[in-house]
This record gives C-alpha cells, sequence and structure tokens, in this order.
C-alpha cells in the first residue's frame, strides 16, 4: 500500500488535496484497509474538514484525500471520476507514476500523458519505470517477467533516456528530462549512501548498479504561470 500521504501528513507537507488512483479491485483492498487500521484512517479524518466522508466499495473522499477506482486507459472515465471529488485542474498539479505507463501500450500511455498535458495548465509530471531495455541485461528482465505472465506492453518506450524523453515531449509537455537510478544514487549524500549500505550489505554490487542503470525518473512540465518548473532538476 502506497503510503506517502499519511509520511506527506506526518511531515506537515500535505497538498491542497492528494489523489490516489489505481485498478477498482486493489482500490477496494485499500479502501478496506483504512477503513479497518486506525492508523491509517485516523490522519484522514484529522485532515478532514465539511460534510462527513464519502466513501463507496470504491472510492474515498475526504477534504484533503481521494482514492479512485478507475482504468487510467479511458482518459474521459478518470476525468469524471476526479472531478466528481473535487479536482482542481487550475491549482498547480504534480502526477506521480510508478511503473505504470510501462504495462499500457505506447497508444494508451501517450493518450493519458496528452490528456494530462492539455488538462493542467501548470503541472509536473514524475514517471519512474524501466529503461536501457534492449540490452541483454534488460531483454534478461523481460523474458523473467514473460515467464511470470507479466507482459510490459510499452517496452518499447523504455529503450533508452532520450525515448522516455521523447514520449513525453511528443505528449505535449513543454520540456523533459531523465536520468537512471545509478545516476540518482549517485546524488545521495555520501553520507546516507553509507548508512544504506551499512543496513543492507551489498554482495553483488555489479548487480545492482546494472539494475540501478535500467530503471530511470523522467520528469517533464509545462507552466503557465512561470513558476519556474522547468528548472527544476537533480
Amino acid at each position: 500500500m502506497d503510503t506517502l500521504f499519511w509520511r506527506l501528513k506526518d511531515e506537515n507537507l500535505l497538498p491542497r488535496k492528494y489523489f490516489e488512483v489505481d485498478f477498482p479491485m486493489i482500490v477496494a483492498r485499500k479502501i478496506h484497509n483504512i477503513k479497518s487500521k486506525p492508523p491509517l484512517s485516523k490522519p484522514i479524518m484529522e485532515s478532514h474538514s465539511g460534510d462527513s466522508l464519502l466513501i463507496d466499495s470504491h472510492s474515498l473522499d475526504s477534504s484533503r484525500y481521494s482514492i479512485v477506482g478507475a482504468d487510467l486507459r479511458s482518459s474521459s472515465d478518470l476525468e469524471e471520476k476526479l472531478r466528481k471529488h473535487s479536482l482542481d485542474t487550475h491549482l498547480p498539479t504534480l502526477l506521480v507514476a510508478e511503473c505504470v505507463l510501462v504495462y499500457m501500450t505506447p497508444q494508451q500511455s501517450a493518450s493519458l500523458l496528452k490528456w494530462a498535458a492539455s488538462t493542467f495548465p501548470v503541472a509536473m509530471v514524475i514517471n519512474y519505470e524501466q529503461v536501457n531495455m534492449r540490452d541483454r541485461f534488460g531483454q534478461i528482465m523481460i523474458e523473467n517477467l514473460q515467464r511470470r505472465h507479466c507482459n510490459l506492453a510499452g517496452v518499447e518506450l523504455c529503450s533508452s533516456l532520450d525515448s522516455q524523453r521523447e514520449r513525453l515531449l511528443g505528449s505535449g509537455w513543454d520540456n523533459a528530462h531523465a536520468v537512471d537510478m545509478m545516476k540518482v544514487y549517485s546524488f545521495l549524500p555520501q553520507a546516507d549512501v553509507r548508512r544504506i549500505e551499512a543496513l543492507e550489505f551489498l554482495d553483488e554490487k555489479e548487480l545492482f548498479e546494472q539494475l540501478m542503470q535500467h530503471y530511470c525518473i523522467c520528469w517533464a512540465s509545462k507552466d503557465s504561470s512561470n513558476l519556474g518548473l522547468a528548472n527544476i532538476d537533480f
């Protein structure tokens, strides 16, 4: 279960409203966990103002947190459900996708990215997923997933950092950047790196580095209010 909302709440960093989207079946399980576990339900109630919470089997809506059951392959259905839960498209918006687009066909992910670019005038999208999937290590990753009946329908767009940037620019975003996770790891404070590596001994450092080189973070922005989003970088 994604705990980002609760961590932001603990650190007093909540946005105006936090939206979470997943398949209806997954959302139903998350809502059951929220309702049955006070450490999850209490922060939602504490941050809520106004009338009682709106809740059904596939959605939960409070003034600061909303979880919606929807299929990202249908942008019109997604938008209808988000607007029903008081989405304000005029506010600066951060959209985060974590190993999501790779499970959609290139046409489906392009449609979603174009919808986001046209719907939010001031926004940034961050995408975390595979990259460099055409080399031998990448092919082994794909074969291992296929053996588990896990099809990466959009893997052709994960061939390089350039292909990741180009998909964002081609979907209507004004600028785009991408770095692999080994690069991100090198940006971490060295004191934190030493602490992490002391906690989790890396006996296969070469394998770790190869794996990190096959995942990336990509980000793109639109900024009609000139907030300086294009200058955000590592």
